[in-house]
């Protein structure tokens, strides 16, 4: 077995001119850095496009991508935007903080501007070409993303239960009067997927070349504000209103006394079984023609789910429900062929009914080495206790502190281990004590957050 390591590094976080990382020439100059260090992985967080508060696991669509990792320059070299547009436009001072509120009233007005030169230059072939064009280069549900966003802002922002009913409930002559009357509004949204679909392709192909491939972060659930919801709700737990009966959420334990309450809305898993999961397949699909494998957050949630009755204040009062995980899956490799390349996030308490469906389809599981040391006993987390050579060893994730940051919070007692553990003998070095721990487990695969190379604090 090839063992292989590689970084963690959202998009996002990619130094930027423009207020938030994108798929522009720092992007390829990271690849150039990962090639150099002889790492396999650049591991990002999911593309799709965020919602208030800018989480990429709060996505408008499981099948679209975030606007704003559009390169600037990109389009400003193809004539598209001139670079005093993209210098006036304000998109914050601090070059370490995202203000999200401020890269939606500037970004997305240079990339309307981009939008009416680019169809001024496709002019000769009408406007029903355009549509046709762009109809060509995206999916049927990207494409519903697009209506969605359209719809979406013809009634300011507010999530489709606030719109007026006939829409709401997808009404055929309400669809036709609104793909009407919003067609320009529908096209941006359908030109910034294109522009988004074009560069992250050329972006992943010279990481490929480069031998690097992308480990991608899909989540389990989407979000109710979103087109996934809209378009199927024959797919979600709704009532005839289109309202919740459940939410997603995770049972109280030793962290959270009253649990953790997503409000995510729940798969109405009947109702994919008798499609034959046809919705999952799409977006697997989807996923992995921009990403090389998956991450997938909460796996434990395909065998059973904490399923929270729609209102309730905290997660107490939910249950444990089972789902149809080994059919889902079943269905997929059936639809896809060949072997899944997935990584399931099994993080957490984990039943052995879990751990056997990930170890049916070969899986790799985690380990994370934050999660080591605060144990009284013999942690599983600990590398001299992995049994299964197929796990992928982690300093920490996207949801941890950083390594430096994290160790300088633990008690003195533990910080002794750490530092014993992975013969530490200088706190600003932990970083790489702690990645060199995770490089010499037996683990097949490790990663780690780049702030953790650069020994970086919280």
């Amino acid at each position: 077995m090839k063992r292989e390591c590689g970084m963690l590094l959202p998009v996002a976080s990619l130094p930027s001119k423009y207020g938030i990382g994108a798929f522009s020439k720092e992007a390829y100059d990271f690849v150039d850095k990962l090639a150099e260090a002889g790492q396999q992985y650049w591991q990002i967080l999911p593309l799709g496009p965020t919602g208030y508060g800018g989480s990429p696991y709060q996505s408008f669509s499981a099948f679209a991508g975030n606007p704003y990792f559009i390169d600037l320059e990109k389009l400003t070299e193809e004539g598209l935007l001139t670079k005093l547009e993209c210098e006036e436009a304000d998109f914050g001072d601090d070059v370490r903080d995202i203000d999200y509120g401020k890269l939606y009233e500037n970004r997305f007005p240079l990339l309307k501007k981009a939008f009416l030169r680019w169809k001024k230059r496709q002019s000769r072939l009408g406007q029903d070409g355009i549509r046709l064009f762009l109809e060509r280069s995206l999916s049927p549900e990207t494409r519903e993303y697009c209506f969605y966003m359209a719809v979406k802002n013809d009634f300011a922002g507010k999530s489709w239960e606030e719109w007026d009913e006939d829409i709401r409930l997808r009404d055929l002559m309400a669809m036709k009067k609104y793909r009407e009357r919003l067609e320009d509004e529908i096209l941006f949204y359908e030109f910034l997927q294109y522009q988004f679909e074009r560069q992250w392709l050329l972006l992943k192909a010279y990481a490929n070349r480069k031998g690097i491939r992308i480990l991608g972060d899909i989540p389990i659930y989407v979000a109710f504000d979103g087109a996934d919801t809209w378009v199927h709700p024959e797919l979600f737990q709704f009532d005839e209103e289109c309202c919740p009966k459940a939410v997603a959420g995770c049972p109280p334990d030793a962290f959270s006394a009253t649990g953790q309450l997503w409000g995510n809305p729940l798969y109405a898993w009947e109702a994919h079984q008798k499609e034959g999961f046809s919705w999952w397949i799409s977006r697997i699909r989807h996923q992995l023609r921009s990403l090389d494998i998956l991450r997938i957050d909460h796996f434990r949630g395909f065998q059973a789910y904490w399923s929270v009755p729609y209102g309730e204040k905290t997660a107490i009062r939910g249950k444990w429900i089972e789902a149809p995980g080994e059919e889902l899956f079943r269905a997929i490799q059936a639809a896809l062929g060949g072997e899944l390349p997935i990584i399931a996030e099994d993080l957490g308490i984990i039943t052995p009914e879990v751990d056997a469906l990930r170890k049916s389809f070969g899986f790799p599981g985690m380990k994370v080495l934050q999660f080591a040391f605060e144990s009284t006993g013999e942690s599983d987390y600990l590398p001299h206790q992995y049994k299964d050579p197929g796990c992928v060893c982690y300093t920490g994730t996207h949801d941890n502190d950083t390594t430096l940051g994290w160790y300088l919070n633990l008690s003195k007692e533990c910080q002794d281990k750490v530092r014993r553990y992975t013969r530490c003998t200088d706190v600003a070095d932990l970083g790489m004590d702690l990645i060199r721990t995770a490089l010499g487990s037996i683990a097949g695969y490790a990663v780690f957050p780049l702030q953790d190379a650069l020994g970086l604090g919280s």
